[in-house]
């Protein structure tokens, strides 16, 4: 069966859905970790669908396109299993183990939550904390641990969310142990692994990144007083991918992060399905550069915002 466009790599769990998803990170996290505690995980599943659609007090909802629960979804189950797969690759010893595991689907979930708007914020779409999100997740994530046990993680969680983002240097995260840095070097990957692996990534950057730039001023025309846009169209923006992806993989997939995603394939017992997704995309968007076919790209995405995921509730 050809892969849905609101389903995992392995077209078997509908990453729109956070019952499905939460369903299925918890069923790898009892796998490996036989009676772990998986309360913390079902309630911010719960949690992260009341942010996400808007019922959750003092939030908007979310309102940005690519940014969308999806993506928070597909995160969440991504770094799971990028975890399981370390956890069967290395000594016991070596274990990140139940507790920090927990920790990094919760921080996974909410990587983002920085873009949902606050009632109290003069923003009108969530697009306008492109640069400033992470460190807004991260205050998400501060004030909801200690309200599931993790009060003396919350501080660290703060710091960690930032491998998601280019808001403080990768040296300059405060996140000291060895093991909780790798926890960060996952979570990164994940996030990188789950958008670039999704079945309309490349629409995704057409359609719905290059709105979210107009937002923020990366792309469209130059807002007063703002730094000059780096992309002038949708089709800029593409023909721009190869080499952002490149440089990402280069510098922090293989470099900083220590190749960490290489796990993924202990997960699938050999296959690493989504760097094989990913490689298609990237090898398809060169491909069409070459022949200057952009318009090729026809699938259609879909946004999962407020309105979507209040439906689905």
């Amino acid at each position: 069966m050809r892969r849905r466009n609101h389903y995992d790599v392995t077209n078997r769990v509908e990453i729109a859905r956070p019952q499905a998803v939460g369903d299925a990170v918890c069923s790898l996290l009892a796998e490996h970790y036989p009676g772990i505690d998986l309360a913390p995980v079902q309630t911010a599943f719960k949690v992260f669908t009341r942010l996400y659609a808007g019922t959750l007090r003092g939030f908007h909802g979310c309102d940005t396109w690519y940014h969308d629960a999806q993506h928070s979804l597909d995160c969440a189950l991504a770094f799971a299993r990028l975890l399981q797969g370390r956890e069967r690759s290395v000594a016991v010893v070596d274990q990140l183990g139940a507790r920090r595991a927990v920790l990094g689907v919760i921080s996974a979930l909410f990587h983002d939550a920085g873009y949902i708007r606050k009632n109290t914020d003069q923003a009108t779409n969530g697009a306008e904390f492109t640069f400033t999100h992470v460190g807004r997740s991260g205050e998400f994530l501060a004030d909801f641990l200690p309200l599931i046990g993790f009060d003396q993680e919350a501080g660290m969680a703060q710091q960690l969310v930032h491998f998601t983002g280019y808001e403080l240097a990768l040296d300059a995260i405060q996140v000291p142990d060895p093991k909780d840095r790798l926890l960060g070097f996952m979570l990164g990957s994940a996030d990188v692994m789950a958008q670039t692996a999704d079945r309309c990534y490349l629409e995704k950057c057409r359609d719905f990144l290059y709105s979210e730039f107009e937002v923020c001023g990366i792309a469209g025309p130059a807002k007063p007083g703002g730094k000059a846009p780096v992309y002038d169209s949708p089709e800029a923006l593409l023909r721009l991918t190869p080499q952002f992806s490149d440089k990402m993989w280069a510098e922090r997939m293989d470099g900083y992060f220590q190749s960490v995603h290489r796990y993924m394939g202990a997960h699938f017992s050999g296959r690493d399905l989504y760097t094989e997704s990913i490689t298609g995309h990237l090898d398809r968007v060169k491909r069409l550069i070459d022949a200057d076919a952009l318009d090729e790209l026809r699938l259609k995405p879909k946004a999962i915002r407020a309105a979507e995921m209040l439906a689905a509730s």
